[in-house]
């Protein structure tokens, strides 16, 4: 039995608009042998296909598309290409693989040693080296689209939102206009001009709205009808023409309809305003399709854009696509880690809130592993690179946020099956209603005939799975933002009357998201020195001017508190990084040893019976930092992220409403533990990577419960997705 090689592809679509746009395209992907699965994302205009490759190519996906009326946008892939030295390489480059069957265009960035390509077909990576090689270059990896492409993506969404914004402006004060001539009768200023003038004016108002402003339907319509189909697309331009050519025939030649009693009323408003209302709608989607694609980008914002590597003994500095598995990384404090990989020399305390959620610095060592686009905080280092590009953990973290972007629930996928019929099915009744009216309705029958099919078209227009849909999404998830909470979109709001299981985030959300001073405790000791009997706002003072030299978060959280009381801080001298544990400095002619319990013991320091409250402290969620001066323990500081003011109150309305709280955080055990006793949440899920979060969500739905999940993070975004 041969074995299917599974792979997957990101198509571009254009011209999908509403919910059977979506049905039809992946109805005929997945009749293409081969493909296993097919799932479009009305929101990004692309659909993610799984196909066998030994069975289905590339051109049969894109026939496919085609066939139903829609445009399969080229797929754009960046290689990094070896042995280019000047402009003639550059034309030679590009020449040879545009002669590669499926390549549309080619263009080459000698300064980054890169070549975008605009695939349009099953243009093979092997026949793409193959080309290059036999002109003496080498088609090196794949790597992330650059900068320059996502922004002209951005581009292309802005002047679409434009062009529909100023559309449907136009539009809609055309059809206030036309609304005014509808009732001139009623109007003194209007009442004694003659109804035909009224009329043809009228005429000369609504051409320009029928041909320019909705001009997007005539096309959209005229593409489905060449594959013998229809869309939204058909039901507005066919209900307004009705309603648009109907009029005409009542301005200039009355007296086809003026018959047995009959009025020539004319419809340029309804048509008018139908349009401006499905273009607001289309606006206010695409509005909200430039959010999600904003939301992707900010998350590949995240990446370090630059790598210092070491090659041949030399440290040099690669656009970040440039790194290769198992090159040597040095990253120095302030910057960002630009892969995932093993530390193989040097030590420092690493920020991977973005990732874990846990707001305190992690120490990192050798045979310790870093991850990219986390914060480097105080140390150098050197890490050998294990993944990168789309491997690392930040791209798993963008892929499954995309992915679950493009999943769709239950309900979702009973409207798309009901679009799907719902214009044919208008369609066919308007015309059963003109021929039940010709056949059996008074004279005479050809108007009444014509007027109550007109109606059921334009009534039908303003389709509740076209407009009315992102139209209350919008304003759902406005809403929601006035008051800081992000809906993800209209499947959310669907179904959020049904939550059973609330999943709260630690870090951010419960909590403030940062460190800060809960505890100063001086020893009872009554030394000689300094380090006997302190105040406690001379113990705070004397740590914080010796963190004033300290880019550590936990320093800075000390000199943050002592400010705020109004302390004055000493300049420090002699300052040394301890690191892992903590520093030492001199200040005021005292020497200060400030860490933690480690350093302590390191240095041989007596605790002076604060070994139990620095205990008891741990307990609660805190980080104890023991202060020494002269050699005697004069105290503890205890640094913790603080819940938020409210979050109890929060917690405990939750429960009155009969939800289960769950709070899933990467933080460590005994400080989620802590956390969650002063709010009142009952279970924990601690130490949890962003991967597994998603598959605890997954877990609880299993088992049949609806589950809403509250983060504020990078590291929630893929469980907020589900």
């Amino acid at each position: 039995m041969a074995t299917q090689i599974k792979e997957r592809v990101t198509i571009p679509v254009k011209g999908m608009t509403c919910a059977s746009c979506v049905n039809k395209v992946e109805g005929a992907l997945k009749k293409v042998p081969g493909v296993t699965d097919a799932a479009v994302n009305l929101a990004t205009e692309v659909t993610t296909v799984e196909y066998d490759s030994e069975a289905c190519t590339l051109d049969a996906l894109y026939e496919a598309i085609e066939a139903v009326g829609y445009e399969a946008k080229p797929v754009s892939k960046t290689f990094a290409v070896r042995g280019m030295t000047c402009a003639s390489c550059v034309k030679k480059v590009e020449d040879a693989l545009a002669k590669v069957e499926g390549v549309q265009r080619a263009q080459v960035n000698l300064a980054t040693e890169r070549v975008t390509l605009s695939l349009a077909a099953s243009a093979t990576v092997d026949a793409l080296r193959d080309s290059l090689a036999a002109v003496g270059y080498e088609l090196a990896r794949e790597v992330e689209a650059d900068a320059d492409v996502e922004d002209e993506e951005a581009e292309e969404r802005a002047r679409e939102e434009r062009s529909l914004r100023y559309r449907m402006l136009f539009a809609a004060a055309i059809g206030v206009v036309l609304i005014v001539l509808s009732q001139s009768a009623r109007i003194p200023l209007l009442s004694d001009v003659r109804l035909g003038a009224i009329n043809v004016t009228a005429f000369l108002l609504a051409t320009p709205v029928q041909f320019w402003a909705g001009w997007r339907f005539y096309r959209g319509a005229w593409q489905v009808a060449k594959h013998r189909s229809t869309d939204m697309n058909t039901l507005i331009a066919v209900g307004t023409s009705a309603a648009y050519f109907y009029s005409i025939v009542a301005t200039f030649w009355p007296g086809l309809i003026e018959t047995a009693g009959v009025s020539a009323d004319v419809y340029f408003d309804t048509a008018a305003v139908i349009v401006a209302l499905i273009l607001l709608g289309r606006w206010l989607e695409a509005r909200a399709k430039g959010q999600t694609s904003a939301a992707i980008k900010r998350l590949m914002g995240l990446r370090a854009k630059t790598a210092r590597v070491v090659r041949d003994g030399v440290e040099l500095d690669v656009p970040i696509e440039d790194v290769v598995l198992d090159d040597i990384v040095v990253v120095r404090p302030g910057e960002k880690i630009p892969a995932d990989g093993i530390v193989v020399d040097g030590r420092s305390s690493v920020d991977e809130s973005m990732l874990t959620g846990e707001s305190l610095p992690v120490e990192k060592g050798p045979e310790d592993e870093v991850f990219g686009a986390t914060m480097n905080k105080t140390g150098s280092f050197r890490f050998r690179a294990t993944k990168v590009g789309k491997d690392s953990a930040l791209s798993q973290i963008i892929r499954l946020v995309q992915e679950a972007q493009g999943s769709k629930a239950p309900i979702q996928r009973l409207a798309d099956l009901i679009a799907s019929y719902f214009v044919p099915v208008v369609i066919g009744i308007a015309l059963g209603t003109f021929g039940v009216w010709w056949i059996f309705g008074p004279e005479p029958a050809i108007a009444f005939a014509l007027l109550n099919a007109v109606a059921v078209l334009i009534i039908a227009c303003p389709c509740a799975l076209g407009l009315a849909t992102p139209t209350a999404i919008m304003v759902g998830t406005g809403k929601g933002a006035e008051h800081g909470v992000l809906i993800r979109g209209g499947e959310s709001l669907e179904t959020a009357h049904k939550i059973k299981v609330v999943v709260l985030d630690k870090t951010g959300t419960i909590t403030e998201g940062k460190p800060s001073v809960t505890d100063v405790t001086p020893s009872n000791g009554t030394g000689r020195s300094p380090g006997g009997g302190l105040p406690p706002d001379e113990l705070l003072r004397l740590a914080a001017s010796a963190e004033r030299g300290s880019e550590h978060p936990l320093g800075e959280a000390i000199v943050q508190e002592a400010q705020s009381r109004g302390l004055t801080l000493a300049e420090a001298e002699e300052f040394e990084a301890v690191p892992g544990h903590g520093i030492e400095a001199q200040v005021e002619g005292h020497r200060l040893v400030l860490g933690n319990l480690k350093l302590m013991q390191d240095r041989r320091l007596e605790l002076n019976g604060l070994a139990a409250q620095g205990e008891a402290l741990s307990q609660q969620g805190k980080t104890p930092m023991y202060v020494a001066v002269d050699g005697q323990v004069a105290g503890v500081i205890a640094v913790a992220d603080t819940v938020k003011p409210g979050a109890r109150e929060a917690v405990d309305e939750l429960h009155r409403m009969g939800l289960e709280v769950i709070m899933l955080t990467g933080d460590n055990q005994r400080t989620a533990e802590a956390i969650a006793q002063q709010v009142g949440v009952n279970r924990v899920l601690a130490e949890v990577l962003p991967e597994d979060k998603v598959r605890h969500v997954r877990e609880l739905q299993a088992e049949g419960k609806v589950v809403a999940m509250v983060g504020d993070g990078i590291n929630d975004a893929p469980a907020l997705a589900q």
